[in-house]
């Protein structure tokens, strides 16, 4: 989603109910609906909280999204500024995280996220392929992406064969206006009631919602090459034919389940039998509410499907078994099924990378083949995600990848258009470790040491890389120097060396 991908310059500073309801909005973001209902707007309790572990989710949340990209401003930035493209698993569980955090029951944890949110979208802005401004501040901008995330849900209870009762509707309303309300903004860019909500929806998908180039690669190519989550790491084959199968129908369920105007309007093609499709898999996934309590957790899902396989996590070791049990049952698939084989291994993969593969995996973050500010801000936001910054240590971290962006812009456009083309990079076969890049490394350990200690212990390097502390040569003390930490992460950053903790952070999806 976009309130969790966004960019800076490195020149700019760092169904319709049927009865009306009450005013929920309100700049007063507790824990509590002020209607007089009693209910929890966020946490345990709140209805959003129900919603969040519901298998069916996971298409909402789709659906949201192409809505959200259908918008010209939204779709510009994630065209000019995402990473989903090419890391749509990191941004996938950066999605979580926020939600989490945001719809969670600590008011002080919300209030955190909601500053960096804002703080990342002070830093996205510019203009689109036809010179319109967009600017992820714009109010009526981030009020359609509440919009989405409600009316999806709402859609997907009804898909689901459980429309939502107008008292239940009303509260998830609430909710979403809390949840603007949380962020800083006027409410009032939602309309006040859900009577007067929808209207406002239709006008929306109506007068505002484009065919733009983020929402065809939402619908159509994201899955084409969507690499696979670490547990499926090792097993091209059967994840090359599940995606096959799987990308076609998902994006076939997420055009029939959009707003039928505008699927004429956007020209979306109309396949015989996949609105049966869709209530199908929107009802056998609302199958999971018979479930045990707690069976389905979706944050805890999808951090132990992103596990990395060398994870001192004591799920990986689930994980490992289940990776064995998978290495049979595909074995047995092969034997009965004409899959590709899986290729056979030649040699271990070489810990040095080419330039040409380093400027793939590692520089061109949003994968638009070229290297300029947004892959490394994208960098910088990624870190600072990881550690929770706060001011000013996260604009330090920005600033040291802004002078980065300089350096290199200096040395390596050739051609001065203001990027550099892989190309232009493989030609100069430059030695990245200049004072610039060395400034980043030195502002990345000190945001990561929290105790200031000068050390790098074992927890503090669990938060940024996500894994255990596993150093080949420890120092004697058991924690991570400055200069050793400096030297790993330059030796990553400019010898193009693989490594375990830098390839889940920067170039794995």
């Amino acid at each position: 989603m976009t309130t969790t991908d966004s960019t800076q310059s490195p020149t700019a500073g760092a169904g319709p109910g049927d009865h009306a309801t009450k005013d929920h909005a309100t700049k007063d973001h507790g824990t509590k609906d002020h209607t007089g209902a009693g209910e929890p707007l966020f946490g345990p309790g709140s209805q959003f909280h129900r919603l969040f572990n519901d298998p069916r989710w996971a298409l909402a949340m789709i659906r949201a999204t192409v809505l959200e990209a259908a918008h010209p401003q939204i779709g510009a930035a994630l065209i000019e500024n995402s990473t989903f493209v090419v890391h749509p698993w990191r941004r996938l569980g950066n999605t979580f995280m926020s939600l989490r955090r945001m719809f969670g029951p600590d008011d002080q944890v919300r209030q955190r996220e909601a500053a960096r949110l804002n703080r990342m979208h002070a830093r996205l802005h510019g203009t689109d392929a036809r010179d319109r401004p967009y600017d992820a501040r714009d109010p009526g901008v981030r009020a359609w992406v509440v919009a989405t995330l409600f009316e999806s849900a709402v859609t997907m209870c009804r898909l689901g064969g459980q429309p939502l009762e107008q008292k239940t509707m009303e509260q998830l309303y609430a909710e979403f206006q809390a949840f603007l309300a949380a962020m800083g903004d006027d409410t009032g860019h939602l309309p006040p009631t859900l009577d007067e909500f929808w209207p406002y929806y239709d006008r929306v998908v109506e007068e505002e919602l484009e065919n733009t180039e983020a929402m065809r690669i939402i619908l159509y190519k994201l899955f084409d090459h969507l690499p696979a989550p670490p547990l499926l790491h090792g097993f091209p084959a059967l994840w090359a034919t599940g995606r096959t199968v799987a990308g076609p129908v998902v994006g076939a369920i997420t055009v029939a389940s959009l707003p039928e105007s505008f699927r004429r309007r956007a020209g979306l093609p109309e396949i015989a039998g996949v609105e049966t499709l869709m209530q199908g898999a929107y009802l056998v996934a609302g199958l999971a509410r018979f479930l045990p309590e707690g069976w389905l957790q979706a944050d805890k899902i999808a951090e132990t499907v992103m596990l990395s396989p060398d994870s001192d996590d004591p799920r990986a070791r689930t994980m490992a078994a289940l990776r064995e049990q998978m290495k049979r049952a595909g074995a047995l698939i092969r034997l009965i099924t004409p899959l590709p084989p899986e290729p056979e291994p030649t040699a271990a993969p070489s810990a040095q990378r080419s330039a040409e593969e380093f400027f793939a995996e590692v520089l061109d973050q949003t994968g638009d083949g070229y290297l300029d500010w947004p892959d490394l801000a994208a960098m910088a936001r990624e870190m600072a995600g990881r550690l929770d910054l706060d001011e000013p240590e996260e604009t330090r971290l920005y600033n040291a990848y802004a002078d980065w962006w300089r350096e290199l812009q200096a040395a390596l456009d050739a051609d001065g258009d203001g990027r550099v083309s892989a190309r232009e990079y493989a030609a100069a076969v430059p030695s990245l470790a200049g004072p610039a890049l060395i400034r980043v490394a030195e502002v990345l350990f000190d945001v990561t040491d929290k105790d200031g200690n000068d050390r790098i212990d074992a927890e503090e390097y669990r938060t940024l890389f996500r894994t255990g502390f596993r150093r080949d040569t420890p120092d004697a003390d058991g924690t991570y120097s400055r200069s050793a930490f400096i030297n790993d992460f330059l030796s990553f950053m400019s010898a193009r060396r693989r490594t375990t903790p830098y390839d889940p952070l920067l170039a794995d999806a």
